[in-house]
């Protein structure tokens, strides 16, 4: 099939899941008359507004003018993709600020320490996402996670939970999630379950998070970010006193 027709074919099965021809040319930005000549196999448009088409619509450029057939056969991931994307992200946003978080994890096994970790916020107008680092030291005697942890993912609210869904950039690539909500009590700390990878495998734990507010640098915080006792001084008196309840 000659890649005008392809071309034609992509086109209209792409604006199907839009409101209109007029829509998808004013929200592009391309004249419609011409867009009516792509639609028709009359014309392919340039570099510049192939872009433009591909960013709209969240495509490869190849995409474009790749058999309708195979096309199609890949657009079902891509639809897939991005209905679970669109419904992970859809209102309401959580209530969290950004900032920085130390997030404690309990230690399966060992009631007299936690995991703690690092959890950096990000608020883009309703997006919110964050990162969470978790260090481990080998040959640790107090136990610990199995790897390091670089986990990148979005936050969102549901029934008046707050979720961390993420996956670990580091070579374990593992998805990792986080439940938690705000505590019914006067200070401002997050309360919950998370799973998390242990030496024998995905564990339930208790977490709790709690934002830094002294505003400690980027270095500080990461060097913070490991096994802790729960009666070293230097851990917040709440969060251990959380910890012993949970």
């Amino acid at each position: 099939m000659p890649i005008r027709e392809n071309l034609a074919a992509n086109l209209r099965r792409l604006i199907q899941r839009h409101a209109s021809v007029s829509a998808v040319c004013r929200e592009v930005g391309i004249n419609r008359t011409q867009f009516e000549r792509y639609l028709q196999g009359q014309a392919i448009p340039n570099k510049a507004t192939a872009r433009l088409i591909c960013d709209y619509f969240k495509i490869d450029e190849n995409e474009l003018y790749r058999e309708p057939a195979a096309a199609a056969a890949s657009d079902g991931h891509a639809s897939l993709r991005q209905t679970l994307y669109e419904n992970m992200v859809r209102p309401p946003s959580p209530a969290i600020a950004s900032g920085t978080y130390f997030t404690y994890f309990s230690v399966p096994g060992r009631p007299d320490l936690l995991m703690r970790s690092v959890t950096f916020v990000r608020r883009e107008a309703e997006l919110v996402t964050f990162r969470r680092v978790t260090r481990w030291a080998p040959g640790d005697s107090q136990g610990g996670a199995r790897a390091p942890g670089n986990h990148y993912g979005v936050v969102i609210s549901r029934l008046n939970w707050i979720y961390f869904s993420g996956i670990n950039s580091r070579q374990t690539g593992e998805p990792s999630i986080i439940a938690v909500q705000w505590a019914p009590i006067s200070e401002p700390v997050l309360v919950g379950r998370a799973i998390v990878l242990t030496g024998p495998g995905p564990a339930f734990v208790s977490v709790i998070m709690r934002q830094d507010v002294t505003r400690i640098s980027l270095r500080q915080a990461m060097r913070m970010a490991h096994i802790v006792r729960l009666d070293d001084p230097g851990v917040d008196h709440l969060v251990a006193s959380l910890a012993r309840e949970a």
